[in-house]
């Protein structure tokens, strides 16, 4: 079973689609110079940081590491744990995030000596396979850091870009971490700059528009693959045409699932 596109579309309308979102959302928020941060040694501290929180409270963790002149690769080896956790407390989870700032330090100078440059010269796929196996790093956290800190062509997915996806008909609720990326990969230009930015835009539309309950009348995306209103709710299909949905009080189903 394809857990991923919807049979509804015919395959080839799909990166037309995804193509058409990118540059909608790109005309909307326009560019979000997104990861902020100083260096890209920054960027890989803040993507450990970054999970189950939201980044102003990482901001001022990494702030704390700034004025105590320790967000520098052997600085932060060196850095006790204990003190660690004190100093990045703002980004919440403190003692069990300093023990994975830790993991990913003692993986990045046993591997490749504090040196970013021999990390990236690593291909993709071995880079990955060995960042997803330092303990506290999953495959949102170690794409972020191939993406953003080292440049590396790999689509980052969030929980923003499998609910984009799923209101507008294009992934199945079932649908994994791995097979959102691939269809992001296979139907999207493999370009650095262009995942960087797509999946920030993604970002801000969840934010301002596509949260927990949608603000689909003001969204940019409202005329593109549906509308939230018109949708089965038991099969995900977008339901643009009346001869297509049955009303019920709990919203609409299609011909098939209402038997």
């Amino acid at each position: 079973m394809n857990l991923l596109l919807n049979p509804t579309p015919m395959p080839q309308t799909i990166p037309t689609t995804l193509e058409k979102i990118y540059r909608r959302l790109l005309e909307t928020f326009g560019p979000q110079h997104w990861w902020p941060a100083q260096t890209k040694f920054e960027v890989i501290v803040g993507a450990i940081l970054t999970q189950n929180t939201n980044w102003g409270n990482v901001e001022k963790a990494l702030e704390n590491l700034k004025k105590q002149k320790v967000l520098f690769p052997w600085r932060l080896y060196d850095i006790p744990t204990e003190k660690l956790a004190q100093l990045i407390r703002p980004a919440g989870y403190f003692n069990v995030k300093a023990k994975r700032l830790k993991n990913f330090m003692e993986f990045f100078f046993k591997e490749y000596g504090g040196n970013l440059k021999k990390m990236q010269s690593e291909s993709l796929e071995v880079l990955r396979s060995k960042l997803l196996s330092v303990n506290g790093i999953g495959p949102e956290t170690a794409d972020s850091i191939l993406l953003y800190a080292l440049d590396k062509p790999v689509f980052v997915v969030d929980a923003y870009t499998k609910r984009i996806l799923l209101r507008h008909n294009l992934a199945h609720p079932d649908a994994d971490y791995h097979e959102i990326q691939e269809y992001f990969m296979r139907h999207f230009p493999m370009d650095v700059k262009q995942f960087n930015e797509f999946h920030a835009l993604i970002v801000r539309l969840g934010k301002d528009y596509c949260r927990t309950k949608p603000r689909c009348e003001q969204c940019p995306l409202k005329d593109i693959a549906y509308s939230l209103t018109y949708k089965c709710r038991r099969c995900h299909r977008a339901l643009p045409l009346k001869k297509e949905r049955i009303s019920f009080q709990e919203g609409y189903f299609c011909l098939n699932c209402q038997r």
